[in-house]
């Protein structure tokens, strides 16, 4: 399977602290893979620095043959890559509709863009409902369901998810998890960073375990959930 992104030596200081301790990981095409370590561990540092809103201090990041270390964030959109912010972070002031147009600027043909958004509405009914909604008077899982169709409408071809279980209810967990599985299913690669490290591990193919800024366990997803050691630092088994 050809990777669709290559990680290699990945560093990151923040100040004098290294949050990132030259860190490499490759996600192929097609997978579901899963970040999971406590908080502090790196995580989110990480898939800022994918996504160009924190730079390198050394390694290198290939995605789909672009070297991103040196390229700002608003490039590494045009080549294919979105990311649904830890927190969700809508416009709070502009309505669904308008949050959904802004994940699409990056698209210049509008009919291809009026596809895309009936493709969204058709994955995200409440969001057609609730299409001249303030964004900000949405409930948390609604929000979390923007963020995602946000990303979605610039056509990803990775799609990198911070935390899309934080703060929500069982029941909307469960149903952001399975969208997560239909979006890979619909042929988008997904880099998931999860808390919840048991549903993570469940949807994802495979899975990297950060601690402080370095990798510590890498494998198939179901045989880390099934690991000892993992289930008694990060199921709370």
């Amino acid at each position: 399977m050809s990777s669709i992104l290559e990680v290699k030596d990945l560093s990151v200081y923040y100040g004098v602290i290294q949050a990132l301790k030259g860190i490499s990981f490759h996600v192929d095409r097609g997978e579901i893979v899963a970040l999971i370590g406590a908080n502090g561990a790196g995580k989110t540092t990480t898939l800022h620095t994918l996504s160009g809103l924190i730079a390198a201090d050394g390694g290198t990041i290939n995605y789909k043959g672009h070297e991103l270390t040196k390229i700002p964030s608003h490039q590494i959109v045009t080549f294919g890559m979105a990311q649904v912010p830890e927190g969700r972070r809508v416009f709070a002031q502009m309505t669904v509709l308008q949050n959904l147009k802004m994940g699409a600027y990056t698209r210049a043909d509008k009919a291809e863009m009026e596809a895309t958004l009936a493709n969204i509405y058709k994955r995200f009914p409440r969001l057609e409902e609730r299409k001249n909604q303030l964004a900000g008077t949405l409930s948390g899982g609604e929000q979390q369901m923007l963020a995602m169709g946000r990303a979605l409408m610039s056509h990803p071809d990775l799609i990198l998810m911070d935390e899309p279980s934080m703060g929500l209810s069982p029941i909307f967990v469960n149903e952001i998890f399975s969208i997560i599985e239909d979006v890979n299913k619909d042929g988008v690669t997904v880099l998931l960073v999860e808390q919840n490290a048991k549903k993570a591990l469940s949807i994802a193919n495979r899975a990297y375990v950060l601690e402080t800024g370095s990798i510590a366990k890498e494998g198939d997803a179901k045989e880390l959930l099934n690991d000892e050691a993992i289930r008694k630092a990060y199921l709370g088994e």
